[in-house]
């Protein structure tokens, strides 16, 4: 591993916005777009600003955990995740909270675009999400705290980014689109069981009270088989309502790379999950460009 005596500062802001987590924020955006072209509604400038604004709340959400965390004191002691820039002094809070700034209004440009072109939905779709980037770890009530993160993480990775994806493309929105969402949902909700997993012990001391917390090391793992199950089980279900989405299926395919992420999950401990972090974020990712391929491919036929 690099010291950080030898890193650069772009180094640095690379560390701080956490580039193995963004695979997961564009795989919902892709599954969205993917969707609108399904439905004959695909438009390319608001696909890729819908896109952008995922991944730019992505980075913003990674350096408000840096940044609150440190504050609350969550990070203190010996970290078993990537490191975290604020506390190990690669940034100070100040810089910290400029990058917040810088990342979050290049956010809301875009957001007014979409905003301009489909209306006021878009526009509380934006802000809700927005809120919820900086509720995790910060505010009065920081839900990451209170073992609400597993919800709000289905909830704004899920139906919201790929639903809000759709709506911007064809200014609607439909149930089929919002079930399709569940799928991210899951999977994504996965990367944080496995982050909140890797952290229990630590969390615990700082009395940061996740869902993996309550749940213990099994019942992580419980949640972890009942989000994969969760989403491979729409497709069929899918399939069944909608013969037009047979293509759906295609997201199957990953099932092996699922069923040896889970058994890694039951054997791996602190900070060996790191690795096993990244490959759910690239398992979500993987499942979208299927997903996507399968209702576009079957959409051309």
């Amino acid at each position: 591993m690099q010291t950080t005596s030898k890193l650069t500062k772009n180094q640095i802001w690379l560390l701080a916005a956490r580039p193995k987590t963004l695979p997961a924020a564009a795989a919902s955006a892709i599954l969205g777009s993917a969707m609108a072209f399904h439905d004959g509604q695909f438009q390319l400038l608001p696909a890729l600003a819908a896109l952008f604004i995922s991944l730019l709340l992505q980075i913003g959400a990674n350096l408000a955990n840096d940044l609150f965390d440190f504050q609350r004191g969550a990070d203190a002691g010996e970290r078993l995740g990537p490191m975290r820039v604020t506390q190990a002094g690669l940034l100070s809070p100040q810089e910290v909270k400029f990058g917040l700034v810088l990342v979050f209004g290049s956010a809301v440009l875009l957001g007014i675009y979409l905003t301009y072109l489909a209306g006021w939905v878009a526009l509380l779709i934006g802000l809700s999400a927005f809120l919820a980037a900086l509720s995790y770890t910060g505010g009065p009530f920081p839900f990451g705290y209170h073992s609400l993160g597993d919800v709000f993480v289905f909830i704004f990775f899920g139906p919201v980014a790929v639903g809000g994806t759709y709506f911007v493309q064809a200014h609607g929105i439909s149930l089929p689109v919002l079930v399709v969402g569940c799928t991210m949902g899951f999977l994504i909700n996965n990367i944080l069981i496995v982050n909140n997993l890797r952290d229990i012990h630590s969390d615990q001391k700082s009395q940061k009270m996740t869902l993996a917390v309550r749940l213990g090391e099994k019942g992580s793992l419980i949640e972890y088989w009942i989000c994969l199950i969760g989403a491979y089980l729409i497709p069929l279900i899918l399939f069944f309502l909608s013969k037009n989405l047979i293509g759906c299926l295609f997201s199957w395919l990953s099932i092996p790379l699922a069923i040896r992420l889970a058994k890694e999950l039951s054997r791996q401990k602190g900070r060996s999950l790191n690795q096993t972090l990244a490959r759910t974020a690239q398992l979500a990712l993987i499942y979208s460009l299927l997903f996507s391929f399968g209702v576009i491919l079957f959409k051309a036929w």
